[in-house]
Formats: structure tokens, C-alpha cells, sequence
């Protein structure tokens, strides 16, 4: 039987990363919105995420975009983000911007688009030797909006060479992550729209290519957890996107939408080994707020999965294994349910409390007067976003 002392015991070992954007202004394609004390530069979206971390600690790195996050001296932020207590993570390239791939980067049939695209991937890999960064992660927008527009196999084909490319310049401790996303920008068909895409195309790489699973590219209905079950079962996932949404890609708090769904995808992650230091899956978030505060955003989102990891934890495995073996439909489901209502809230002040953390990090934010000070002395300057 599992205890909330037995849970509380496992959670030293969650590790979330934050996104260096999801500190910058973002929206909708029909607005974005500028808010005080948005950071203008990397280092301060840096200083930002450091806030989260002191106050949860669960968040010891930060994932870079490039080129949103390029600056002269990688090493040099290196070293600034490990005084301020975190590290550099994940990089993400980026290939939906530019005029050039209106109609496709690594599935370009134009030769000297695709160069581009994959000379942009050999760069991030060069970025990532100077941060100690371990994954490269691919997102595409390639696609087509009608049918007849493009062939898709040859697409297919196209991306396969493209990332060929990429993989063989990875270095002994590198990984390349390629997520998928269902729809949008692409509209008839995206180039990697499903688990099974990236699977296939990441199982063709080799043993250093991995899934990334962003809970809100799929499709409403699709069940998640069963995805993370089987790329665990497969030994191809490699890292998380969690954020949350009510209809596509909304990219909200993580557990807002639907915290059960959160639950049973932390109970898939721990049952199937992904969870902790050495698992090799990575936890990130993608959240981009377009109406609520940053950092308390951030802060949110990730006491939001320390809560539901902490259930999923509590979950008495071996009287649900015996349930389902005896055909019990009401005792397991029973079982799973109970974690699921268990609140934990008060465990986990007491559990910060004792790591000399705030019992409540979001009452700490707000009376640390960081969100004034900030918004004091950002005057001025370009405030980072999409573009920067």
C-alpha cells in the first residue's frame, strides 16, 4: 500500500523544466498582449524562471528557442543561469517564421530551403555543446492546406533525408526529440501530425531519436495516456510538452482543462518507468500565457503537476493489480479514484516547509514584491515575444 509518506518520499525526484518563452508576451493570432515587467532580454527571462525555481524547486532548468533566445556567448549564459541556481535545457529549433518556409522547411522540395532549414538544426546542435544542453527539439509546421497541393510521400521521404542529416551530426551524449502536433498551422495535412509519425521516422534514426508528446496536439477525444503508455512500452519517449487545453492547442496551465487527465498521464509515466532522474523522459512545460501573469503561471503550472504526481503516487498498485486480475471492474476503478481524491495540498506545504521552501510559493511571489520590482525596472526596450 502506498502512503502519502511513501509518495512524498519520490517527489525529491520530479524535475520540470520551464520554457524561456513562456516568460515573453504571446497570444493569439489575433493579439498579443504586452504586459509590465516582461522580459526583453534572455538573461532576464533567465532571472525569471530562476523565481521559479527558488520558490517550488522543481524547476531546475530552462529550455532556449532558437533563434528567440540567440545570443553571442552560450557559455556565458551558461554560467549567468547557474548563478542565478538553474541550468540550460532542452533547445528548440524553429522553422515556422521565416518567409522561406511558407511551404515547408525539412520537406521543402526547393533544395536550398531545405539546406537552410537543416543548417538552422546543425547550428542549435552547436549552441547545445556550449550550454551542455542534452536534447535538440524538432517542431514543424510543415503541411499543406488543400489536397492536391503537395505529395505527401515524397514529403515524407524528404523529411527522412532531412533528419538523417541532423541525427548523424549529434554528439555522444545528444538527442534529437521530434514532436508532433495534429493540425495547425497546417490545415489538410501536417508532415508530423501523430505519435505513430514521429515513431516511425525517430525508429528509422536510430537509438538517439525520441518522441516528444505535447498534451494539447491532439485531437479532443484521443486518449493520452495510452499514447505515453506505449512510447514507454516502445522505449521512444523521450520528453513531455504539458500545458492544457479546452479545444486545440490552447496551451493554458497545465491541469486546468482536465487535472483527472493529468493524474492518469503521471500514473502511465511512473507505472511505466519514465519517472525520475534516470528515466530519460524529460517533463517540460509549453504554456504560454496571453491574459495571466507569467511567473505565477509558471508557478501554477508546475505546483500543478507536483500535485498530481504526488496522487499518482499514492495510487496502491498492488491492490489495483490484484482488482484487475480478478476481474473487478468497481474495486480497481475504485482504487484508481481514491488517489485521485486524495488531498495532498497540506502534505505538500508541509513537504516544502521541509525543504525549506514557502508552504504556499504563490502568496511568497506575490509578497516578494519581484512583480514590482520588475515591472519597475523593464522600461523600455523590446519585450521578448514570438519574435524574440
Amino acid at each position: 500500500m502506498n502512503t502519502t509518506e511513501t509518495a512524498l518520499g519520490r517527489l525529491a525526484e520530479l524535475a520540470i523544466e520551464v520554457p524561456s518563452w513562456a516568460y515573453g508576451n504571446s497570444g493569439t493570432r489575433f493579439k498579443v498582449f504586452g504586459t509590465p515587467g516582461t522580459p526583453r532580454t534572455v538573461q532576464e527571462k533567465l532571472a525569471d524562471a530562476a523565481k521559479v525555481h527558488e520558490l517550488t524547486g522543481l524547476a531546475p532548468t530552462v529550455a532556449l528557442h532558437i533563434p528567440w533566445d540567440k545570443v553571442d556567448d552560450y557559455a556565458a549564459l551558461k554560467e549567468y543561469a547557474a548563478d542565478l541556481g538553474v541550468g540550460l535545457g532542452t533547445v528548440n529549433s524553429n522553422t515556422f517564421q521565416d518567409d522561406e518556409y511558407k511551404f515547408g522547411s525539412l520537406t521543402s522540395s526547393n533544395p536550398a530551403v531545405r539546406r537552410r532549414a537543416i543548417d538552422h538544426h546543425l547550428e542549435c546542435l552547436e549552441i547545445m555543446h556550449a550550454t551542455g544542453s542534452r536534447d535538440l527539439k524538432i517542431w514543424l509546421a510543415d503541411g499543406t492546406n488543400y489536397p492536391g497541393q503537395d505529395d505527401m510521400r515524397g514529403r515524407q521521404d524528404r523529411l527522412a533525408e532531412s533528419l538523417q542529416e541532423i541525427y548523424a551530426a549529434l554528439g555522444a551524449e545528444q538527442r534529437l526529440v521530434l514532436e508532433y502536433k495534429f493540425f495547425e498551422p497546417a490545415f489538410y495535412h501536417t508532415d508530423v501530425p501523430d505519435w505513430g509519425t514521429s515513431y516511425a521516422q525517430t525508429l528509422a534514426l536510430g537509438e538517439k531519436a525520441f518522441v516528444c508528446l505535447d498534451t494539447g496536439h491532439h485531437a479532443p477525444g484521443t486518449n493520452i495516456e495510452f499514447i505515453v503508455m506505449q512510447l514507454l512500452r516502445l522505449g521512444k519517449l523521450g520528453s513531455f510538452d504539458f500545458n492544457s487545453r479546452f479545444y486545440a492547442d490552447d496551451d493554458l496551465i497545465v491541469g486546468a482543462a482536465d487535472p483527472f487527465q493529468l493524474f492518469r498521464i503521471m500514473h502511465e509515466v511512473i507505472r511505466g518507468g519514465g519517472f525520475g532522474k534516470d528515466s530519460g523522459v524529460a517533463l517540460m512545460l509549453d504554456q504560454c500565457h496571453n491574459l495571466e501573469e507569467k511567473i505565477p503561471g509558471q508557478i501554477r503550472s508546475v505546483l500543478n503537476v507536483q500535485e498530481m504526481t504526488a496522487r499518482a503516487l499514492l495510487i496502491d498498485t498492488d491492490a489495483l493489480a490484484e482488482a484487475q486480475r480478478s476481474g473487478d471492474v468497481l474495486a480497481a476503478n475504485g482504487i484508481f479514484n481514491d488517489a485521485f481524491y486524495t488531498d495532498v495540498r497540506p502534505a505538500l506545504a508541509q513537504w516544502r516547509e521541509s525543504r525549506g521552501l514557502p508552504a504556499d510559493p504563490l502568496a511568497a511571489f506575490k509578497a516578494s514584491g519581484y512583480q514590482k520590482k520588475i515591472n519597475e525596472d523593464r522600461v523600455g526596450g523590446q519585450q521578448a515575444g514570438w519574435g524574440a
